[in-house]
């Protein structure tokens, strides 16, 4: 099975002294998971980025677009 790797130019930063490693939104210290979390109980993009103001509309959406490309094809492979 071939896993999809993620696209470079996600607006994505891993680095072991932010966060622990944690992978966040560039330029900021919010974990990506953060946002999975938000939708996943419910709340609504718009709810996320007042909370989190210092990521970026366009960001967000970019990871969400990904992992929806990644899912897919995954789905279609397994």
């Amino acid at each position: 099975m071939h896993i999809p790797t993620l696209d470079k130019n996600l607006p994505i930063t891993v680095d072991p002294n932010i966060v622990s490693g944690t992978p966040v939104f560039r330029g900021t210290r919010v974990p990506v998971q953060t946002l999975f979390d938000y939708l996943a109980d419910g709340c609504t993009l718009e709810e996320f980025l007042d909370n989190f103001p210092t990521v970026k509309r366009e960001d967000a959406i970019q990871v969400l677009e990904q992992a929806t490309q990644y899912l897919r094809v995954g789905a279609v492979q397994s």
